[in-house]
């Protein structure tokens, strides 16, 4: 089964991370994503939930 791709069509990249506000891919990962194996989609979903745990507690830091 393909996995599919996190899109909401959102498509807004942060200046400072380069990340999609929305999927928290890089430009490179969410053009790239037709073209990419299964495997390295699974690892790109892997490297968005880091990014959001990351920035999750970047905020977390903030408001304390």
């Amino acid at each position: 089964m393909a996995v599919p791709s996190p899109c909401i069509d959102v498509c807004r990249f942060d200046g400072r991370t380069g990340w999609c506000v929305a999927c928290l891919r890089t430009r490179e990962e969410a053009r790239g994503w037709k073209r990419m194996t299964d495997h390295r989609r699974h690892a790109v979903l892997a490297e968005a939930k880091r990014r959001r745990a990351k920035l999750t507690a970047a905020e977390f830091d903030v408001d304390r």
